[in-house]
């Protein structure tokens, strides 16, 4: 007989098991199918492995500065299989974190790949032949895979993705990197400390293009002191692949120049994962690789849902999981709220990190508000400055009429911590009164986002 269920995830990823979870706190029996990883590419292959990474090449940048610390340390080096050893051991840890908690939640998992199969149906191909499962709503939580481009595909051995970037087969002498959006730059951050010479070559403008132009420009001049080289208005038309090389074909101004690297990571954005689901017999609507979906993550199909990466931008786990929560109420029976992507954060976590939430200065302008503009520097943060860590900008925008908190943007230490400060605000609907009105514990870092928001009315004490 076939499997019955309430609810029924393909996916097992940030979203997909969230909502499975969700939805079994709620009372629908639940059951969740993966083709390949419990916690899906974000905890796998993703946010989780390369935070750890960066964190061991943060350790080692510290001990290379132990001298202005009144420390010392001597002969610093790094075993490269040891730490992504450590980073695949965390990644390992938080797998099995997530086969508990389902089971904790008795959601049934099945391992296979899954497609609709008519009206309430779908078909799971599994090590043991095929099944049939049944169910009121299906959710689409698929996720994305690294888009690649045609002359730029990834072969493991000299042009990687993320995927070869977080296991890899050596340690890159001179290093291409192909795309400066999160994953790209985080790449770039991480093997330039451990001392490759490094190249970012991006199509836009600037580095980290989705952020405020004076964020990325402060970003800009700190990766350059770190020694990478940074090219912006350029694109990677030809890569000529030989044994141990690569020689890349940059055109930028009009002109292209040839230039030789060992190894190249390609991270020029990411595809859904829509392909043998069954969605065009379903009649599910697919728009440019991403399932179109409502506010309430429904695609159209009676029964049917999208959330997370498949179902379009912001690309971001954390997204993922809270349309996961939303579709399992909403199945429930419950009156969730929409996801409002304007106040979801974005991190980067390279180094200095970067952290934004709403609308730049730029779009705010563009969308007609007439805006109040507040900055404060690291440097004139105590703590900044105790921590050894005082190159940063906290820079907060507002609605001049209503004083509503338009948007918020950091570089610098530990902001991907900070930016929460602000999305909490903005998910309450703060003013920028209630925000000079809050009193904010000293000495923290989190004193310069009291500061940014007093800057945009001529209120900073400490600059």
């Amino acid at each position: 007989m076939a499997a019955t269920y309430d609810f029924l995830v393909i996916g097992a990823g940030p979203g997909g098991y969230v909502a499975a979870i969700r939805a079994a706190q709620l009372g629908l029996k639940a059951a969740v199918v993966e083709r390949e990883h419990l916690g899906g590419i974000c905890l796998n292959w993703g946010c989780i492995p390369t935070k750890a990474l960066l964190r061991s090449s943060e350790v080692f940048h510290l001990m290379h500065r132990a001298k202005e610390f009144g420390l010392s340390a001597d002969k610093i080096d790094y075993d490269l299989p040891a730490v992504v050893k450590r980073s695949r051991g965390v990644a390992k840890q938080m797998e099995g974190g997530v086969k508990h908690l389902l089971k904790k939640n008795k959601v049934d998992v099945v391992m296979g790949e899954a497609r609709l199969a008519g009206k309430g149906k779908v078909s799971v191909k599994t090590d043991n032949g095929t099944e049939e499962i049944s169910a009121k709503h299906i959710v689409l939580a698929t996720g994305a895979r690294a888009r690649e481009l045609p002359g730029l595909e990834a072969d493991g051995d000299l042009v990687w993705t993320y995927k070869h970037a977080l296991n890899p087969p050596r340690m890159p002498k001179k290093l291409l990197v192909i795309g400066s959006g999160a994953i790209g730059i985080e790449f770039a951050s991480f093997y330039n400390t451990l001392g490759a010479d490094t190249t970012v070559v991006e199509v836009m403008d600037r580095v980290l293009p989705v952020e405020d132009a004076e964020i990325s420009a402060f970003a800009k001049k700190q990766f350059e002191k770190q020694g990478m080289k940074i090219m912006e208005k350029s694109m990677v038309k030809q890569l000529d692949r030989a044994k141990g090389k690569v020689t890349a074909h940059i055109e930028a101004g009009g002109k292209v120049e040839k230039v030789e690297f060992d190894t190249v990571i390609s991270a020029v954005g990411i595809v859904g994962n829509v392909e043998n689901l069954g969605l065009e017999e379903a009649g599910v609507k697919v728009d440019r690789t991403h399932v179109v979906t409502d506010e309430y993550c429904r695609t159209g199909v009676d029964g049917v849902y999208a959330i997370g990466d498949v179902a379009g931008a912001p690309w971001l786990a954390h997204k993922a999981s809270h349309e996961g929560v939303l579709v399992a109420e909403f199945a429930a029976g419950g009156h969730p709220h929409p996801i409002k992507p304007n106040s979801i954060a974005g991190c980067t976590y390279c180094h200095p990190q970067v952290a934004s939430v709403g609308l730049t200065e730029a779009k705010a302008k563009e969308q007609g508000y007439k805006v109040k503009v507040g900055k404060f520097p690291f440097i004139g943060n105590g703590k900044a400055v105790a921590l050894g860590e005082p190159e940063g900008l906290v820079k907060t925008v507002f609605d001049e009429k209503t004083g509503e908190l338009l948007g918020a943007h950091m570089v610098g230490a530990e902001v991907t911590e900070l930016i929460q400060g602000y999305v909490v605000g903005r998910a309450l609907e703060t003013t920028e009164e209630d925000l000079m009105n809050t009193v904010f514990p000293h000495p923290t870092l989190s004193e310069m986002m009291h500061e940014s928001v007093l800057a945009a009315y001529g209120r900073a004490i400490h600059i």
